[in-house]
């Protein structure tokens, strides 16, 4: 599929109180387009409140067609989207994101042009997701991730960036905070061994916190994800790694296309950038659903 003749129409959704510059860079967007694009009908879609943005996306997919979703938004705003979009179930629905938040990790990563020039070339390949699934049998809960699922030190880190507000000098005194209470935590495998590790994360790109480099060779679209583990160990040892990666990265890391465990105890985690919280006992299968979303950059 090539040129915008293969969208039948582009809804943008953003926040319109976001506290960065969601609104403006969608209205810049749509005005682009607008002149480029003529013939390529546009509706805004603002959204309401937190979560809104999933209904959006999943509303917009569930229409039929080959609409374009783009999202004006950081991370957290595209998973919504993403997530919406897998749950609706259309495989021709596209999406995008234009980096407008605080944590700009997808696009970052995959960039390669200007939005608009991306809609206008309407070149449209296809990357992996993450498939979360939380609990079993009828009660159990999918959740989709387009770039990373974490769990111990990523989260907690997430959740007091949120309480201390975000910016350089209140990004640094949080981190340093968190990094100060956080105790490692447990979880039980699918061969009955515990792991006590500081940070797991799942990685479907290589970078991530706009400076550390996950891995060597990660890429969203070779049918894998990279598992990066830090086992429980010294709170120097953990800073080590984080001085590592920001530096001159982690190096290779292991690879899967499935992993299960079980909580222990109550576990926050993100996913890009959304925050979770799973309860004691709660059985967690992360598995690569490959080529799943179709995309541009």
């Amino acid at each position: 599929m090539t040129g915008t003749e293969g969208f039948d129409r582009m809804v943008v959704i953003f926040n319109p109180n976001s506290t960065g510059r969601a609104p403006e860079l969608a209205e810049e967007l749509r005005a682009e387009l607008a002149d480029r694009s003529p013939d390529l009908p546009v509706t805004m879609s603002p959204t309401q409140h937190a979560g809104h943005g999933r209904d959006l996306a999943r509303e917009a997919a569930a229409a039929g067609g080959r609409p374009l979703i783009v999202s004006v938004s950081g991370d957290g705003g595209y998973n919504e989207v993403v997530d919406g979009v897998m749950k609706a179930g259309n495989p021709d629905v596209v999406c995008a994101v234009m980096a407008a938040g605080n944590a700009n990790d997808h696009r970052r990563t995959i960039r390669e042009r200007p939005l608009a020039d991306a809609v206008v070339a309407g070149e449209v390949y296809r990357i992996d997701l993450l498939r979360m699934t939380i609990g079993t049998g009828p009660d159990a809960r999918t959740h989709y991730a387009h770039s990373y699922i974490g769990l111990g030190l990523t989260p907690v880190v997430a959740v007091d960036l949120e309480k201390g507000g975000k910016g350089s000098f209140r990004e640094i005194v949080s981190v340093v905070r968190t990094f100060a209470r956080f105790r490692p935590f447990t979880i039980e495998l699918e061969d009955g061994s515990r792991r006590s590790v500081d940070s797991l994360l799942f990685a479907n790109i290589s970078e991530m916190a706009k400076f550390a480099t996950l891995s060597d060779g990660g890429r969203p679209d070779d049918g894998r994800f990279e598992v990066i583990t830090v086992p429980h160990t010294a709170k120097w040892r953990i800073l080590g790694v984080a001085i590592r990666a920001a530096t001159r990265g982690l190096g290779p890391q292991p690879t899967a296309t499935r992993y299960g465990f079980t909580t222990l105890k109550p576990t926050p985690m993100q996913l890009d950038g959304e925050v979770i919280a799973l309860d004691p006992g709660t059985p967690v299968c992360v598995e690569v659903a490959p080529r799943a979303l179709a995309t541009i950059s």
